[in-house]
């Protein structure tokens, strides 16, 4: 029999534990935020993990999670999707990849925008990653030097990237980011995305991974959650069992308490085993914990799949919350295991060298422009994006 340790659970936490959010009178059945102090929510975890003690009685938590992610959510088992008919512009030949501007269709009226990266100079089936950014300030999350250098970097390697917009940044701006189903229209977005990547002729789709930063990555592990094609995730800065999210696309909607349970985005997370999975995390931010908290819990998850090796944390305790280069550092190498990469197509004296990566202004990376103007079918305004996802 399998069972959870969480060692030093409590005097592990050597900051001051942070207050936990007050509840939403108006919500009761959300958690937002930093609902719960530090040590609750190491506490709750652990009494959590109590439950499942073997591979069988975690399998049948996993399905409650996964029916309260859908119901939560309001995922139907068949979206109202439409035929992507992709628009695909501006291909740019770089220092070892490509990089073009794409639009495809979602729901009905409702466009994913991004930028896809793709490998030169080699053959074959390709990886996919699908890149998720965080909550920006200048609502241009996919076109920050952080994000290009990743999605550059990895192309180089040989992957097949596609970088794509949160609703309401970049040229997602159909409908304000915080809408109440922003939850349910990302996941949905992030579905057909991994549909348009699979659909790409040159990418293998039993090697396809998911990397976001903080709101990216809640996209990326909720996505992983939901979708078995993930077979590789990486969420950086954002795993917590005290900390829910503190934007609607993340828990505006009843996805982390049930009629029939509670749980936590380091439960949820869970869902991901045995697929591997990289938590990166820091010592600034509400991951500050994970190699004491969540990270020993995933551990007990894998474990009872027998697949200890596959889940693995980088930690950065002088760091803070971002997707920079020691953190890029981790993920090129975890993906380059475990999808097959070639990282030593970007190394220079044993470090990845980023240097020969075109860093562009955002302005050239827009898909919707004058001369290509977004379709004439796009519904615009909150009421009407949010009239299809009733």
């Amino acid at each position: 029999m399998s069972r959870f340790r969480i060692p030093g659970l409590i005097g592990s936490l050597c900051l001051p534990l942070l207050a936990a959010a007050q509840p939403n009178p108006a919500r009761p059945d959300l958690r937002q935020g930093a609902y719960y102090s530090e040590a609750e929510g190491a506490n709750r975890l652990a009494d959590t993990a109590r439950t499942y003690l073997t591979r069988a009685a975690w399998e049948q938590r996993a399905a409650l999670l996964r029916k309260g992610l859908h119901e939560g959510m309001e995922l139907t088992e068949k979206p109202a999707f439409v035929p992507l008919k992709p628009l695909r512009h501006s291909v740019r030949q770089l220092d070892g990849y490509t990089v073009e501007n794409v639009a495809f269709e979602s729901l009905p009226g409702i466009f994913v925008t991004g930028n896809l990266y793709r490998p030169t100079g080699l053959t074959g089936k390709h990886p996919g990653i699908l890149s998720q950014h965080g909550h920006a300030k200048t609502l241009d999350g996919r076109t920050p030097e952080s994000t290009q250098q990743r999605c550059a970097t990895l192309a180089r390697m040989g992957a097949v990237v596609f970088a794509y917009d949160m609703i309401g940044y970049g040229d997602s701006k159909q409908c304000d980011h915080k809408i109440p189903k922003a939850l349910k229209l990302q996941a949905m977005n992030g579905i057909r995305a991994l549909d348009f990547l699979v659909s790409l002729p040159d990418v293998d789709p039993a090697r396809i991974g998911v990397t976001g930063e903080s709101g990216g990555g809640t996209q990326a592990f909720m996505l992983a959650a939901l979708d078995q094609r993930v077979t590789v995730a990486v969420p950086v800065v954002m795993i917590s069992a005290h900390f829910f999210g503190g934007c609607p696309c993340e828990s505006g909607m009843p996805v982390h308490k049930r009629p029939t349970h509670e749980t936590s985005n380091a439960e949820l997370a869970a869902l991901i085993a045995p697929r591997p999975m990289l938590l990166i995390s820091d010592g600034k931010d509400w991951t500050k914990n994970t190699p004491s908290v969540e990270y020993p819990f995933m551990q007990g998850v894998y474990r009872l799949y027998g697949a200890e090796e596959q889940v693995a944390n980088v930690h950065l305790p002088d760091e803070g919350h971002d997707y920079g280069p020691s953190k890029r550092l981790a993920a090129y190498t975890f993906l380059a295991k475990h999808l097959g990469l070639d990282l030593t197509r970007v190394l220079k004296n044993g470090q990845p060298d980023e240097s020969r990566n075109t860093i562009f202004p955002g302005d050239s990376l827009r898909v919707f422009t004058d001369q290509y103007p977004r379709p004439v079918q796009a519904v615009l305004g909150d009421e009407a994006v949010s009239a299809l996802l009733k």
